[in-house]
């Protein structure tokens, strides 16, 4: 996978995770502990992705 690509697709489950934290957020009773986790797992790729951009 290129540099363009793994950037692209990382991107894309950043922005996956962005709907899942929407979605659960606007359930009538959202588990936080869920969107937690959602959030957790997109800082790391925000941070992933950061790295990334950095290095080009």
């Amino acid at each position: 996978m290129t540099e363009t690509n793994h950037l692209t697709a990382l991107k894309a489950k950043h922005a996956a995770l962005d709907d899942a934290i929407r979605e659960e957020m606007a359930r009538p009773l959202p588990d936080e502990a869920a969107i937690s986790n959602l959030k957790r797992q997109k800082l790391k790729l925000k941070e992933e992705i950061e790295a990334e951009e950095g290095a080009n």
